[in-house]
């Protein structure tokens, strides 16, 4: 375990923006991760995971942490159900791709999203009808500054449309080191709700689904839509899809009758981001070497040597048309740096 100084932060964030970290150290143990924090009590830190679910504006001038804790493990079962535990470290799509390849239901929804495991409960992620909500039983986190190890359960984080506890009321007080999932070893409940997923599993004939099927359905969308950011810079939808209430949506419908929209509540509505920055013009738009995909109006990409700061401008254009057009504010879902 070594700390670099001046470190360079491109390879650790999918924009694949150059930023440097004042210090730089990778953990691999919770034993290291207690001893950093220990021996640096009163250093500045940055916790990183995948790195993909943040903007660098700027370098970080702060001892920054990187979390590579790995390994997967069975902790329970019974003839339904088995409860798998992941260190915070590994990568979300591989162990998605695990739980599939054990047969074990819930994840599938969830293909090819970036990320870390570690990361997944502090955004609440979700897709095609699935949130970590729906699986997520516990997991463990440690205080930054007691080094306390504490178990926090579904109840505990207060899930929302990606929220939690962690980017609220704790937020920057605790580093999640592992997570224990629920998962279906029989009758597994498929989501296949969303259309795109139901035209796709008919474009490949299957008439009675399997989880891998479902799964071999959301990245085939997925990589219809989405850029590779090992091939193109990007950290996946960047805008939250907003939540309105139904009386406001429907004054904004008067005005514009073709807005798609999803009930969410009796009181509330929400309204596609994509479709309303893609309306707006801004699909398949290009600031320099900052932009918006040409296929997927939710994702701000790096098409070569974009600063984060040019990309933060782009999105920042992007709310305020937005707004002065719909009178909806749309907020980022990835964190500004």
């Amino acid at each position: 375990m070594k700390i670099y100084f001046d470190y360079s932060l491109k390879n650790y964030n999918t924009f694949g923006i150059e930023a440097k970290a004042k210090q730089f150290v990778s953990v691999q143990s919770i034993d290291e991760l207690t001893a950093v924090l220990a021996f640096n009590s009163d250093a500045k830190k940055f916790i990183l995971g995948g790195g993909s679910n943040m903007l660098l504006t700027q370098d970080i001038d702060a001892l920054v942490i990187h979390l590579n804790l790995k390994g997967i493990k069975i902790v329970d079962e019974n003839k339904d159900y088995v409860w798998v535990e992941s260190q915070a470290g590994e990568n979300w799509h591989k162990f998605v791709l695990w739980t599939i390849e054990h047969d074990f239901g819930g994840l599938e929804n969830l293909s090819l999203i970036p990320g870390n495991v570690g990361t997944t409960p502090i955004q609440n992620i979700g897709a095609y009808g699935v949130e970590i909500k729906d699986t997520f039983v516990l997991c463990e986190a440690i205080h930054i500054e007691t080094q306390e190890l504490l178990i926090f359960k579904n109840e505990t984080c207060k899930f929302g449309y990606r929220e939690s506890i962690f980017k609220n009321e704790v937020k920057d007080e605790f580093i999640i080191t592992s997570v224990i999932f629920k998962l279906t070893k029989r009758n597994h409940k498929l989501n296949t709700s969303y259309g795109a997923i139901e035209t796709e599993l008919q474009l490949q004939n299957c008439t009675k689904p399997t989880i891998k099927d479902v799964s071999n359905a959301v990245i085939a969308i997925r990589k219809s839509k989405l850029p590779d950011p090992k091939e193109l810079g990007n950290s996946g939808s960047f805008f939250k899809n907003p939540v309105i209430s139904k009386n406001e949506f429907e004054k904004i419908q008067n005005k514009f009758p073709e807005i798609p929209h999803y009930v969410v509540s009796d009181t509330e509505v929400k309204v596609p981001a994509g479709w309303l920055i893609e309306q707006a013009g801004f699909k398949g738009k290009r600031f320099g070497d900052a932009g918006i995909h040409k296929n997927q109006a939710l994702v701000l990409v790096n098409y070569g040597n974009a600063t984060g700061k040019e990309i933060w401008d782009v999105a920042l254009t992007i709310q305020d048309t937005i707004y002065k057009t719909y009178g909806i504010k749309i907020e980022t879902e990835v964190n500004i740096i």
